[in-house]
């Protein structure tokens, strides 16, 4: 099980590289939105903001979300770090159940050119 920190640390670096991609990837990691990602075996919550290509987490809360993100990921620790370093597919995590995305249908569509 990853620690709080490592999670806080893949989230970091899936920021940054959100940050150098270009085209309509780019144009995706542009979108402003609310941004939840529960660690379901820490039972912690990071919510934050979506903007500007990066994901800025503002809070670590226990539990599940305050409020409902505009968009919302859940997942074990283990697989946010997989993901992020690149040893975990999501189309795989995500079809099998490991990993939960939640978001409005245009947010999505948006999302999918970043997956």
């Amino acid at each position: 099980m990853a620690t709080i920190e490592e999670c806080r640390a893949a989230l970091e670096k899936l920021s940054d590289t959100m940050q150098r991609t270009e085209g309509d990837v780019r144009t995706a990691a542009a979108m402003d939105r609310s941004v939840s990602c529960r660690i379901t075996d820490l039972d912690t919550t990071f919510v934050g903001r979506m903007t500007n290509g990066r994901i800025v987490v503002h809070d670590t809360v226990q539990g599940p979300p305050p409020e409902k993100a505009q968009i919302r990921l859940t997942m074990k620790s283990d697989d946010l770090v997989a993901l992020v370093d690149g040893q975990l597919n999501f189309a795989k995590a995500w079809g099998s159940g490991r990993v939960k995305l939640e978001a409005g249908l245009r947010d999505l569509l948006q999302l999918r050119k970043l997956l």
